[in-house]
């Protein structure tokens, strides 16, 4: 009977502990998903800083399920005067640890399309901020981006 539990003890020790990372890697994973309302984006390109407020003029959602991301950006003006915009993509994403990387399978903006972009993101309550390095090496593009959403309860 000695035996058994000693022989048993450590196979429970390891099953319990591969459950736990399972369900921990679950549990960050659900984390993410969601519907997401951009609050304010910050573009670093060179020595030049843009800091949008995307809960004026302009919103923006993502929208994260447990294989896809997408995202949907207006005016809120209805496409009535110069300022008019509607941009939208999506794609596939993997998400480990802190690090959520998005490959852009579709974009309005087709040049876009191909790449993946890898950010790091912290969760402060309903709060997603998420950060890194946007670059496209064909367009000339190389900013850093900043971006902070807020959890949309769905009723």
């Amino acid at each position: 009977m000695l035996m058994i539990k000693l022989l048993l003890t450590p196979a429970l020790v390891i099953f319990c502990t591969s459950c736990q990372n399972q369900t921990s890697h679950k549990l960050r994973t659900s984390q993410i998903e969601g519907t997401w309302k951009l609050l304010t984006g910050t573009l670093v390109e060179n020595a030049d800083t843009t800091i949008t407020d995307y809960t004026r003029d302009v919103s923006m959602i993502k929208i994260i399920n447990a294989t896809h991301f997408s995202f949907l950006n207006h005016d809120l003006k209805q496409g009535t005067d110069s300022a008019a915009i509607f941009s939208a993509g999506g794609g596939r994403y993997s998400f480990s640890g802190d690090q959520y990387t998005e490959y852009l399978e579709y974009c309005s903006y087709r040049e876009w399309e191909g790449n993946a972009f890898t950010f790091s993101v912290t969760f402060k309550g309903d709060t997603l901020i998420q950060q890194g390095v946007e670059k496209i090496e064909d367009l000339g593009v190389e900013r850093f981006n900043i971006e902070k959403y807020i959890r949309v309860n769905v009723p």
